[in-house]
């Protein structure tokens, strides 16, 4: 069905842009993966975008739908709700570094939009200052600004549109063909674009979400266009070449929105189309995966080594707490971006020491939905050479972790995690994202709940329709995980790392040290509300008063049946010396069983207890 152009920019032109982008990132997000070779060559800026693009488009239908079941007549949201729900929404789903900066982009112009809390809408002076303010946050968001990235994109749209007049529809097309000049002259500023022959992924995808626009105000869907006509940059490999001549829709396919190859320079979704003479392949033959790392460490064109991590999570705090946030990220990594205020903060940084970064968030106040990428020790971005940027990894372990302590302590082992706080269990589709993020054609998952397990297996099973080959090992415990991880081998062939990993968590007996909330029959008797209790293997199997007497009544329990390795998880709100009391007591009464202690951080439980 024809999209109806709007003619103001209100709540429903928010609604309309916001499912358009959708649909054109969906179109273009192999393409936008398969050119992604900076900062980070590792193929998943298209993804990114779609998906913080996705939760924004939630957001925003959160807000009609509420509207909707109100009481008769049925009205709109203000425009004011629509933008603040677009914002919030990309805000809290950014994923990567372009993503994180999309969302600044979007908070950007919801700022100019919600400005005036009564307005239905704006006109096209609103759109163009919306735009400004766009660039401009987005900018001041990055620690190092490079340009020939994203960034330099949303100015050169800002810059168009505040050099036009007219309603909206005409600054949505003044703001698009400034963006699609700046994103052909991109290889020219960013010297690893130039070497790959392409245009940089992140400003591909702003120039995607500028064409859905236009589409809100026009009903028509522009092509992207470089400076003398169609840009070369239609599906793999999306590189740069001479200026092609009119061209016409490939046959068999919907405007060429699979991204199929064209050997005549036919346009895509949006008008992006290989230049013809250009030879086929893919990206990552043009680039050979590319320089990776941020150019602020690197100099201008994107030479050097990186760092192992990618860390993002949102983050509640106060300004001035993110203030001192950024100076200390800038020094621990690079790619940093911070976006997002009122309380409430996407961070991104690639770093080293994952579990610093994580600590500096704990510092400035309260992270959570914490993501942990490992780049892997022979990726581009890490070892500075030439690698194809979609390039999978044999194989990739998936952990749940309860603490921001344990994040740190699995990703330096090598896991992606997901981070489940008190309360907060991942859902499903996090676990995939999870399995998406490790970019592994195998991948051993650790839910380390046992309530986890369906949810778990729900997960496994739609990475597994993806082409993904996922082995569920059923892991109870953070402690039980870290046994598995202990003996994982990614050289060893994929069923027999599995049985090692899953042997060697059976045998990890766990337990952990908690406060009950309230009076309950258990199988060591009647607690009541502010008892310390001490669960082994799932169940209650000491009372006590003292957290300390607690834990070494459950530590006796469990080394009664013999052990060599104890691991104690402190949570944060474990008294101070218990460790060392456990610690001494195993010392004493258990000869040659060693004990290793860790921060946990807020994990939920005082003490996590795991025997091998």
């Amino acid at each position: 069905m024809a999209q109806v152009p709007q003619t103001f920019f209100d709540a429903l032109a928010v609604r309309t842009w916001c499912g358009l982008a959708l649909s054109a990132l969906g179109r273009a997000r192999e393409e936008i993966d398969a050119i992604n070779v900076y900062p980070v060559a590792d193929g998943d800026t298209g993804t990114n975008l779609y998906l913080t693009v996705e939760s924004a488009a939630t957001a925003v239908e959160a807000v009609f739908a509420g509207h909707e079941a109100g009481s008769a007549p049925v009205r709109p949201p203000s425009l004011a709700d629509a933008a603040h729900a677009m914002a919030h929404g990309a805000l809290i789903g950014a994923r990567g570094n372009s993503g994180t900066i999309l969302a600044q982009l979007l908070r950007g112009m919801a700022q100019v939009l919600a400005a005036e809390r009564e307005a239905t809408h704006t006109d096209g002076a609103g759109l163009s200052l919306a735009l400004r303010q766009a660039a401009d946050a987005a900018r001041q968001a990055v620690a190092h600004p490079v340009e020939g990235t994203v960034l330099t994109v949303a100015a050169a749209a800002a810059d168009a549109a505040g050099g036009a007049e007219g309603d909206c529809g005409t600054i949505a097309r003044a703001a698009h063909r400034g963006a699609c000049a700046a994103l052909a002259a991109t290889p020219a500023q960013l010297a690893v674009l130039g070497r790959a022959g392409v245009v940089d992924a992140g400003g591909r995808g702003l120039v995607a979400v500028l064409a859905a626009l236009v589409e809100t105000f026009t009903g028509e869907s522009p092509g992207i266009q470089g400076p003398s006509g169609p840009l070369g940059l239609s599906g793999p490999p999306a590189r740069v070449g001479p200026v092609g001549a009119e061209s016409a829709q490939r046959p068999g396919g919907a405007d060429g929105a699979d991204g199929a190859d064209s050997t005549d320079g036919a346009d895509g979704a949006d008008g992006c189309g290989r230049a013809p003479g250009e030879e086929g392949g893919t990206a990552r033959d043009a680039a050979g995966g590319g320089e990776a790392r941020a150019a602020d460490e690197r100099g201008p064109d994107g030479e050097g080594s990186g760092p192992a991590f990618e860390v993002i999570y949102l983050l509640e705090a106060e300004d001035a707490a993110v203030g001192r946030l950024r100076q200390r990220l800038d020094g621990l990594g690079d790619s940093l971006v911070v976006v997002g205020g009122d309380g409430l903060w996407n961070v991104h940084v690639h770093v080293d020491d994952a579990g610093a970064a994580v600590e500096a968030g704990v510092e400035a106040g309260r992270p959570y939905r914490i993501r942990i990428t490992h780049f892997g020790a022979d990726d581009a971005h890490t070892r500075g050479g030439r690698r194809p940027p979609r390039e999978r990894v044999q194989r990739a372990v998936v952990a749940v972790v309860p603490g921001e302590g344990l994040v740190g302590l699995y990703a330096e082992a090598g896991a992606t995690t997901v981070l489940a706080r008190p309360g907060e269990p991942p859902a499903s589709g996090e676990l995939v994202e999870a399995v998406r993020r490790a970019h592994a054609r195998e991948v051993v998952l650790l839910p380390n709940d046992a309530d986890l397990r369906h949810t778990a297996a729900a997960a496994a099973e739609q990475a597994r329709s993806e082409g993904i080959r996922v082995a569920l090992i059923p892991t109870r415990s953070a402690v039980q995980g870290i046994a598995a991880l202990a003996v994982h081998e990614p050289d060893r062939r994929f069923d027999e790392d599995v049985v090692s990993m899953t042997s060697a968590a059976g045998a990890t007996r766990y337990a952990e040290v908690v406060v009950a909330v309230r009076e309950s029959w258990t199988m060591a008797g009647i607690c009541q509300a502010g008892d310390v209790l001490g669960l082994v293997d799932g169940d209650v199997a000491v009372i006590g008063s003292d957290v300390a007497a607690t834990a070494e009544g459950v530590l006796d329990r469990m080394l009664s049946a013999g052990g060599e390795l104890v691991t104690l998880v402190l949570g944060d709100e474990a008294p101070e010396g218990v460790a060392e009391r456990l610690e001494s007591r195993v010392r004493e009464a258990y000869l040659a069983v060693d004990t290793v202690v860790y921060r946990g951080g807020r994990q939920g439980a005082l003490l996590l207890i795991g025997v091998e």
